[in-house]
C-alpha cells in the first residue's frame, strides 16, 4: 500500500519494494506543493487513465503502475483494481502532469492538504487525525437530547 507523506513544502509518494519494481522506479515521487493544481476523489481510476505505459506494468482491470505517457504530458500512475483513488493535477512539475493513486487515505490527503503542514514529513492519516479536532456526540450538551424516532408497526400482508 502506498504511504502519502506530506510537509510544508512536498507531497512524497512513499513506493514499497514491490511498487518501485513494478512502477519501474528507484526512489519516491515528490512534488512540491505548489505545482498541485487540484484534487480529486474518484471511484473508478481506471477512467482517468491516459497514454501508454512507458515504462511501467499493467494488468488490464487489475494493477497499472508506472510512468504513462500522452500527448498532454507524463502521469505517474498508481492504480490497483476498482478501488477509491485520488486524481492530483499538476502545473508547473518538470516531472508529470497528473498522478493516479489508489489510496484509502484521499479525504485524509485533501483535508491535510488545506491545513498548514509542519517542515518535516508527516503520515498524510496521522497528519489529518491530530490536526482536526474532533468532536463526540456526549460532548456536545449545547440542547435538549432527543430520543430517536420510532416507527409505527406495519400491517401484515396476506
Amino acid at each position: 500500500m502506498v504511504t502519502l507523506l506530506l510537509d510544508s513544502s512536498r507531497l512524497e509518494v512513499a513506493l514499497s519494494a514491490t511498487e518501485r519494481a513494478l512502477s519501474f522506479r528507484k526512489d519516491a515521487v515528490r512534488v512540491e506543493r505548489t505545482h498541485i493544481a487540484k484534487v480529486q476523489l474518484v471511484d473508478d481510476p481506471w477512467t482517468w487513465l491516459r497514454g501508454v505505459p512507458t515504462p511501467g506494468t499493467v494488468i488490464p482491470r487489475t494493477v497499472a503502475m508506472g510512468r504513462w505517457r500522452s500527448a498532454g504530458g507524463d502521469d505517474f500512475v498508481l492504480v490497483r483494481r476498482r478501488r477509491p483513488s485520488v486524481v492530483i493535477d499538476l502545473d508547473g512539475d518538470p516531472e508529470f502532469q497528473r498522478l493516479v493513486i489508489t489510496t484509502r487515505h484521499g479525504l485524509a490527503l485533501v483535508q491535510a492538504l488545506r491545513l498548514e503542514a509542519d517542515d518535516e514529513p508527516v503520515d498524510v492519516v496521522e497528519f489529518v487525525t491530530t490536526e482536526i479536532p474532533v468532536q463526540r456526540p456526549d460532548a456536545a450538551a449545547d440542547g435538549p437530547v432527543r430520543a430517536p424516532r420510532r416507527r409505527a408497526p406495519r400491517p401484515a400482508q396476506a
